[in-house]
C-alpha cells in the first residue's frame, strides 16, 4: 500500500501530530525534523556516508549494492523489530525519508514481508518542510497583536495562556534574554520553524488572529521566519504595566526558585548549584559590554554575596540586590527606549489583569 497524501492532506498530518517513522540517517534528522517524528534510520551516518561516497565514485547501482550489503543480517534484523515495535504502537502513521525515495520504499517492503501495511509520505521530509513553509507564510498573514511590557510583567504566561496565543519563547525553548537559557535545548533553526508550523496549523481553524510576544529578530539561537518579522513590525500592541514589586516577584520565581530546583533536579545537588551560578554569571556575563566592565564587576560581586547566602539559607530575595540595578538601569530603559519607537502602535496599556481581559473581549 503507497498512499500519497495531498498537501492538504500533508496539514492535516502535522496539526494533529500523526507519527511519522522518520528513516532518515540521524545527522539529517538533527539538521530538521517534524515534531511527531521518531527517528528509526534504514542506515546510520557512517553507512549513508559510505553509499553516498560510493554513488558519486560508482554510481547507483553500485551505491544500492553496498546499501544492502551494510544493511543485512542482524543489523537488518535489529532495524526492522525497531520499525515493526513502532507500527504496532502507532497503527495511524507514515514513513518518511528525505524526498520520499528510495529508503522509504525500501522500508515499506521490507515491513510488507512481515505483514505489515504502511503508508509513505510522498515526496518525504521535503515535502512535509515546504508544507510547514507554506503554512506559515500563508497563516502569519492573519492579524497580530503584540503583548509588550519590561521584564516581568508575565508577557509570555499571558500569551502561553491565551487560546489564540502563539508562545513563541515556549517553542524556541528560550526565554529571549541573556538569562534566557533553559535545560531544553534549543531546536536548530528548521525544526524550530517546523514546530511553529505545527502550532500556527493546530490552532488555525478556530482562531483568525494571533496573539504573541513582542520580541526581537532571534529568541536565543532561533530567529523569526522573516515573513512573521515583517508582520510583527507593523503589529498593533498592548503593553502591560504591573506594579515594580510583583515583576520582581516574577522573576524570583522564574529566575531562580524554578531554575535552582531544575539545575539540581537535573543534575544532582553538588553540579546543579555549579550549572545553576554558571548560569547567572553568563547571564551577567553575555551584557557587559552594555553594563561596562565596572558596572559588571560591581554587580557579579553582588550576585556572588547573593548565591553564598542563597545556598546558605535557601533565600532567593538576596538576588534583589544586583536585579533591582539591573532592570533599573539597563532592561527597563532598553525596553522603554524600543517601545518609544512604538507609540504609535500601542492600543491598549494596562496591568496584567485589565491586558487580558481586554485581550479576551477585544
Amino acid at each position: 500500500m503507497e498512499l500519497v497524501p495531498s498537501s492538504q492532506n500533508i496539514r492535516q498530518i502535522l496539526a494533529t501530530d500523526t507519527p511519522l517513522i522518520d528513516v532518515r540517517a540521524p545527522v539529517e534528522f538533527q539538521q530538521g525534523s517534524m515534531p511527531a517524528a521518531i527517528n528509526l534510520p534504514l542506515m546510520n551516518d557512517d553507512e549513508r556516508a559510505a553509499v553516498g561516497t560510493c554513488y558519486k565514485q560508482e554510481g547507483s547501482k553500485k551505491a544500492v549494492e553496498l546499501g544492502h550489503k551494510l544493511v543485512s543480517g542482524n543489523n537488518k534484523l535489529e532495524r526492522i523489530a525497531a520499525w515493526v515495535n513502532t507500527c504496532q504502537q502507532h497503527t495511524s502513521g507514515y514513513i518518511c525519508c528525505a524526498r520520499g525515495g528510495m529508503r522509504s520504499h525500501i522500508v515499506q517492503s521490507w515491513l510488507k514481508e512481515v505483514g505489515i501495511e504502511y503508508p509513505l509520505i510522498s515526496g518525504g521530509y521535503k515535502a512535509l518542510r515546504q508544507a510547514a513553509i507554506d503554512a506559515i507564510n500563508e497563516l502569519t498573514q492573519r492579524p497580530i497583536i503584540l503583548v509588550g511590557g519590561c521584564t516581568g510583567n508575565g508577557k509570555t504566561t499571558l500569551v502561553h495562556h491565551l487560546a489564540d496565543g502563539i508562545d513563541l519563547e515556549g517553542i524556541a525553548h528560550h526565554r529571549g534574554s541573556s538569562f534566557g537559557r533553559t535545560l531544553q535545548p534549543q531546536f536548530p533553526q528548521a525544526t524550530f520553524e517546523n514546530h511553529l508550523a505545527v502550532t500556527l496549523l493546530k490552532k488555525a481553524e478556530n482562531h483568525h488572529r494571533w496573539v504573541l510576544e513582542d520580541e526581537g529578530r532571534a529568541i536565543g539561537t532561533n530567529s523569526l521566519p522573516s515573513v512573521l518579522r515583517a508582520q510583527m513590525e507593523n503589529a498593533a500592541i498592548v503593553v502591560i504595566e504591573d506594579p515594580f514589586d510583583l515583576r520582581l516577584e516574577r522573576l524570583k520565581s522564574e529566575y531562580f526558585d524554578r531554575m535552582i530546583q531544575e539545575f539540581v533536579g537535573y543534575f544532582g545537588e553538588e553540579k546543579g548549584w555549579l550549572e545553576y551560578k554558571e548560569y547567572l554569571h553568563h547571564g551577567l556575563f553575555a551584557i557587559r559590554k552594555r553594563l561596562g566592565s565596572q558596572r559588571t564587576i560591581e554587580l557579579t560581586r553582588l550576585l556572588d554575596v547573593a548565591l553564598t547566602e542563597q545556598e546558605k539559607t535557601g533565600e532567593t530575595r538576596v538576588h534583589y540586590s544586583w536585579l533591582c540595578p539591573l532592570l533599573n538601569e539597563y532592561y527597563d530603559p532598553m525596553y522603554r527606549y524600543q517601545l518609544a519607537k512604538k507609540q504609535q502602535r500601542i492600543l491598549f496599556q494596562g496591568t496584567y489583569q485589565e491586558i487580558e481581559h481586554w485581550l479576551v473581549n477585544y
